[in-house]
């Protein structure tokens, strides 16, 4: 819940990095209300929802389905981020409806999986974030709805604005579980499907956690606010 028609220049400045390195795939997903002015101001650049209803219409109020997003300019979407999950008791199920609502919407979807603190300070990480991702899947083949479809986040919640992150080789052992989940749903399709690390993503920290195998990218949250902050996690993702 940040941005107002005041921050869009901000957006034109990440735009205008994304341009200088377009071997990298950058996008924002925004407020619903800022996303037809982004479009509009940044035609090159990927825009994106922070989230979608699972209806294509009806009495919803205040919700926001696939068709306005996509009627507003976005081509994406955010689906089951931890703060959604939490504070709106989303369920594994809302989440996969909500993905596939959006799917056959026409938006890729970045579906977000994570354990909170108490959970991996139980030795159950692997356990929650493996049977919340097989929960929140989509059904059907993916790939019908176009490149790159569907992506998985994992982010730690612990992590998300904290500053603190998981070490290199628990992200490792996440993400090649998660790839194995991915394989085990959808057949080799699942080895193509993106795989991204969110929680406190930084230029400090970018290009060691990009160099994790299985780590295809990032869901950047702070560091998104500020071309400064931004610009230099787009360029270590160009390696």
């Amino acid at each position: 819940m940040n941005g107002t028609a005041a921050n869009l220049a901000e957006l034109t400045a990440i735009a205008a990095a994304a341009a200088a390195c377009r071997e990298v795939d950058v996008a924002l997903c925004l407020p619903a209300t800022l996303i037809e002015r982004a479009a509009n101001a940044a035609p090159g650049l990927a825009i994106g929802g922070q989230d979608v209803h699972a209806s294509e219409q009806g009495a919803h109020t205040g919700c926001v389905s696939a068709a306005m997003l996509v009627d507003a300019g976005a081509s994406l979407t955010i689906v089951g981020h931890s703060e959604r999950r939490a504070e709106q008791g989303e369920s594994d199920a809302d989440v996969k409806a909500k993905a596939g609502a959006a799917l056959a919407g026409g938006l890729d979807v970045i579906l977000c999986v994570g354990e909170s603190d108490t959970e991996r300070g139980a030795g159950r990480a692997l356990e929650v974030v493996s049977s919340q991702l097989d929960a929140s899947l989509p059904k059907g083949d993916v790939g019908a709805f176009g490149a790159p479809g569907l992506s998985v986040a994992y982010e730690p919640i612990w992590a998300i604005g904290t500053g603190k992150i998981p070490s290199i080789e628990d992200i490792a052992e996440m993400h090649t579980a998660l790839r194995e989940r991915l394989t085990a749903a959808y057949g080799e399709l699942g080895r193509e499907i993106q795989i991204l690390y969110g929680g406190s993503v930084k230029a400090s920290n970018a290009a060691e956690i990009f160099a994790v195998p299985d780590v295809d990218g990032a869901l950047v949250g702070g560091a998104s606010l500020k071309c400064s902050d931004f610009e230099p996690i787009i360029r270590a993702a160009r390696g």
